[in-house]
């Protein structure tokens, strides 16, 4: 490739990502997709089914990703999430923390995004809040003590922490065989249970778990196939076009609300240029706003009161500090990460699960007392 076919593919990197990311919108906001709102369903109702969505847009995700594997397309190693050093407490305790502001915030950073779509205002404060407190946990004064002791807790395995990395450098088996026989079963698995009973299978059930999934694998497509240069004619070195990590990125709305607004703030800076998440971002609101527009769901809604804008600017506080801790948010981690079969991945979306039931339970206890 010549260097003047660059501006070209980064273009087509970051328009695929674009209209991808809109599809999540899109999706997510007419089958109200959300990993909070399916916790809630489950603690306060005994409802499952948003939570069997939940798990077919895993297992969509799972077996795609591996199957990608297997063909050579991609790499897990490629990706944050499957280094050989574990931040297990990082993974656990980002995880509580996010879970339990995305309950405050009313929904996770992909929901917020929808959400502002759909015309909450609120969400678009919850969006400024944490945006500030992800990338001062990035490489602000946050970053400084999370590096100096939640990430000073860490296990340095042989091998990557993804699954199939770990079971090769054990067996000797080829690395593409065990993701596509370990993630087509996990996957499968997910699958099965989403749809073993009759609202798993329902219209908005399965558009909602196949499409979210769908887009999880597609970006994991652009970013490491489309978007990867096996030789850079600038460096001569592998690299992904357009991303912040300069790795292969899947789809996340933590640390890209940050690169955002950062790139918003120092637009003039050429240094600052346009990535997949910062695009990813825009492309969900872009989404979710025209949905909510062909089917007159769009709404202004603004804050109830001091109690209700003072849980969703600590809601938004914990998700920026949480999900930069745990390496991503309940799509970064719970659904491309795991992906991967990473384990981080797993303990990240174990402590999100953990802190959105600790968070739904104190709602609840917060009204039974005002009653």
């Amino acid at each position: 490739m010549q260097e003047s076919d660059l501006p070209g593919l980064t273009a087509a990197v970051l328009w695929s990502a674009l209209g991808l990311a809109a599809a999540f919108g899109a999706v997510a906001q007419r089958t109200h997709f959300c990993t909070m709102g399916a916790v809630a369903d489950i603690v306060n109702l005994g409802d499952w089914t948003r939570m069997r969505m939940w798990a077919l847009a895993a297992g969509v995700a799972m077996v795609g990703f591996n199957a990608m594997v297997a063909l050579g397309w991609v790499e897990a190693a490629n990706s944050i999430y499957a280094g050989p050093q574990l931040l297990w407490l990082s993974n656990l305790v980002g995880g509580l923390l996010f879970g339990l502001g995305m309950v405050l915030a009313s929904g996770c950073g992909s929901k917020t995004l929808v959400r502002i779509g759909g015309g909450n205002l609120k969400s678009l404060v919850v969006l400024c809040v944490l945006a500030v407190s992800a990338y001062a946990t990035m490489r602000g004064l946050l970053a400084v003590l999370r590096v100096a002791t939640l990430d000073a807790v860490a296990v340095t395995l042989p091998a990557g922490q993804d699954l199939p990395s770990l079971l090769a450098h054990a067996t000797g088996m080829q690395r593409s065989s065990l993701a596509l026989g370990l993630g087509g079963g996990i996957g499968l698995a997910l699958l099965a249970w989403a749809l073993a009973r009759p609202e798993g299978r329902a219209a908005d059930a399965l558009l909602g778990g196949a499409g979210i999934g769908a887009v999880v694998v597609g970006i994991w497509w652009v970013s490491g196939r489309l978007g990867f240069l096996a030789e850079h004619p600038a460096t001569l070195e592998p690299a992904f076009l357009a991303t912040n990590t300069r790795r292969m990125e899947g789809l996340s709305f933590v640390a890209p609300v940050a690169y955002a607004m950062d790139w918003l703030i120092l637009f003039s800076d050429a240094s600052r240029a346009l990535t997949l998440g910062i695009v990813a971002v825009l492309g969900v609101v872009l989404g979710s706003a025209a949905m909510a527009l062909a089917r007159g769901d769009f709404r202004w809604e603004g804050f109830a009161g001091v109690e209700d804008t003072a849980n969703h600017l600590v809601g938004a506080l914990l998700m920026g500090v949480g999900g930069v801790t745990a390496l991503g948010c309940t799509i970064g981690q719970g659904l491309s990460g795991i992906s991967t079969l990473s384990i981080g991945s797993f303990l990240a979306l174990a402590g999100i699960l953990a802190g959105g039931v600790a968070g739904v339970r104190y709602q609840a206890w917060r009204v039974e007392r005002s009653l």
